[in-house]
């Protein structure tokens, strides 16, 4: 009988009974399937040989939550490269999935495209106390409330150890087995649905974790030495033999779309996904991504450290096709302007007004200058993509973690300034993303964190010293003996949020809700019109943005001074002007005592303008009062 199949690789059930089973294996000369628990166990089944260097077998006696693996020229036993569950961990027996069974509700749902959103990093593992999928699916209504509108989640493929960032994945098709079921994961999408939040899935498709990866026993050919990955074998997609490897991360993706109904993928760190292919993985990724979602609309971000614009320039115009980038440029300056410290990989921002105001209006700084932290030049041009293109941020796991002491931003800088230039965020044209629990100021750190075996985790650890050493402040003798052990489970524990702080810190709360509301409602801040804001410079800390309605005379006005009080006068600056006949009046402060301001007098007077230190105003024009009465 002819099996059906939904993929290419991997254990699928089959709807007359029995279980397909189907490896690329083209280093052994036998595979066998051994049933070790389960449905159908104990037994041990031949795979037959098939071209290319694929086994398959129809196992009978196999089902739903049989646990299996693969074993080699009657040798050693390994699981399954496409294990879809790996109860056990990444060392362990694989476990036949049949996502047929689970419920789904969404059937109304279309996805999501890029403009309008508002991203939420999340790691399911801290988000709550419990860790789990079922726990972080209760505070969704919370998140939706509040204005996320999509959540990232970090990497889920399987690891090995108790807890993890996620990014040392081996297991690409199975749902770590520390945060719940499969099935779990999926209840976690299917709310989100119901709630109106989309769901992406950070994928690290750039090398695989240290500890349980078992690819090379199957083929060597997954890995190649033509290039040089920063953490570990690079993969093989453009040499001898990687059709197959191809098919694999494919696959990989279709999967996460077709199964969990997801809406899209993050792509880690695509400058080290090296291929020379005339269709690079990449495009052939977003493609597989788009087909999967059988119309349903599709986030695809890139994480790129050099800044290829290519890679969201549309394919016929010789892109990669994908839809948002990730903007270091955004979070270094603001890192800058907030604490006033650029050392190592902040050398080349000033924090200035002129930086944000370039942001605004053109995504990336860094569009092919030279970069003196690199002693090269850094990125490409992108002066005419759409705003929303730009995923910004001032809080992410890697950033925090990276302060060393995984400190959050508010202790870092003066509650004033973050007020102000979290409203710069929300409210700029591009796409904001949120860390989790910096929408109510969350005072749980966020560290490097990873359970390893000793040698492996005392390697880790000196490796992620070395890394912070490049910080002058860091890597003094007292910083370097304060770091943290990223093995000891308590600095896992320690990064767990407390929702309690939601109304302890209610003021946090309320400014983030209050401007995701009005970037919501506002018909000007929720535009995202290319080349629909324009800005000046007003003092050394102090910009103006002008955000310009269809009509003309519905502008919005935002100011933001991260400096001492401003007394401008004169003014001349033709962006401050009102639309004719009108005055501008103050929409929303970062002042406002319910934030821990300290109030917003009127900003333009008889006095001319005096705009108060470390603080946002957004201002709305408004009929004079002579044109309101004729």
């Amino acid at each position: 009988m002819h099996p059906q199949r939904r993929y290419p690789i991997g254990a699928e059930v089959q709807p007359n009974g029995g279980a397909h089973f189907r490896v690329w294996a083209p280093r052994p000369k036998k595979v066998e399937v051994v049933l070790e628990a389960g449905p159908g166990a104990p037994a041990t089944v031949q795979l037959e040989q098939q071209a290319g260097g694929y086994f398959a077998a129809l196992v009978p006696q196999a089902a739903e939550g049989t646990r299996y693996r693969f074993r080699l020229d009657e040798a050693s036993c390994f699981p399954d490269p496409v294990s879809r569950y790996q109860p056990e961990g990444p060392h362990g027996a694989s476990q036949v999935v049949d996502p047929s069974g689970f419920g789904w509700t969404d059937s109304e749902w279309q996805g999501v495209g890029l403009e309008g959103q508002v991203l939420y990093e999340m790691h399911i593992g801290t988000f709550t106390q419990e860790g789990t999928w079922t726990a972080a699916q209760r505070e969704l209504a919370e998140l939706a409330d509040c204005g996320v509108t999509v959540v990232e989640v970090m990497p889920v493929a399987d690891f090995s150890g108790r807890f993890g960032w996620g990014y040392d994945g081996v297991g690409q098709f199975a749902p770590v087995r520390l945060y719940g079921e499969p099935d779990d994961f999926r209840c976690f999408v299917n709310e989100a649905h119901r709630l109106g939040l989309g769901v992406i899935l950070d994928v690290v498709y750039n090398h695989f974790g240290p500890d349980g990866n078992y690819l090379a026993e199957f083929s060597p050919d997954y890995f190649t030495d033509r290039y040089e990955c920063e953490w570990g074998e690079p993969i093989n997609f453009d040499g001898a033999h990687a059709g197959p490897v191809r098919e694999f991360f494919l696959t990989n993706a279709a999967y996460w779309i077709e199964e969990f109904h997801l809406d899209g993928l993050r792509l880690d760190a695509t400058q080290q996904m090296f291929d020379a292919s005339p269709e690079n993985i990449i495009t052939a990724i977003g493609k597989r991504v788009r087909e999967a979602a059988r119309g349903r609309r599709t986030i695809i971000v890139a994480e790129n450290e050099p800044q290829l614009t290519k890679l969201v320039r549309p394919i016929e115009s010789g892109g990669y096709g994908l839809d948002a980038l990730w903007n270091d440029d955004f979070h270094h300056s603001a890192m800058v302007a907030m604490t006033g410290r650029n050392e190592a990989y902040y050398t080349d921002y000033l924090g200035r007004p002129q930086e944000f105001i370039s942001m605004v209006k053109y995504g990336y700084l860094y569009q092919g200058q030279h970069y003196k932290w690199q002693k090269q030049r850094r990125g490409t041009p992108g002066l005419k993509l759409a705003p929303a293109t730009f995923v910004t941020y001032i809080q992410n796991h890697d950033q925090i973690a990276n302060s060393g002491c995984g400190e959050r931003v508010q202790l870092l800088t003066s509650p004033g300034r973050l007020r102000a230039m979290t409203a710069l965020l929300l409210l700029a044209p591009g796409t904001p993303m949120l860390f989790q629990g910096q929408e109510f100021g969350s005072s749980s750190p966020f560290y490097f964190f990873a359970d390893h075996k000793p040698e492996l985790a005392l390697l880790v650890s000196q490796g992620r010293a070395e890394f912070l050493a490049q910080f002058p402040s860091l890597a003094t003798s007292e910083m370097l003996s304060c770091l943290i052990d990223p093995a000891n489970p308590s600095t896992f524990e320690r990064c767990k949020l407390d929702f309690n702080e939601r109304q302890r810190n209610r003021p946090t709360y309320d400014l983030h809700k209050d401007l995701l509301r009005l970037r919501r409602e506002d018909s000007v801040f929720s535009a995202q019109i290319p080349h629909g804001v324009d800005g000046a410079v007003l003092a050394q800390e102090c910009l103006l943005l002008r955000f310009f309605s269809e009509t003309g005379d519905d502008d919005r006005l935002l100011l933001v001074n991260l400096g001492m009080d401003l007394h401008l006068d004169p003014a001349p600056e033709p962006l401050l002007a009102p639309p004719e006949a009108m005055i501008w009046q103050t929409l929303w402060s970062s002042e406002d005592p319910r934030y821990g301001g300290s109030g917003t007098p009127e900003l333009d007077s008889g006095d001319n303008w005096r705009i108060p230190g470390h603080a946002a105003i957004a201002l709305r024009p408004i009929l004079t009062e002579q044109e309101r009465h004729g």
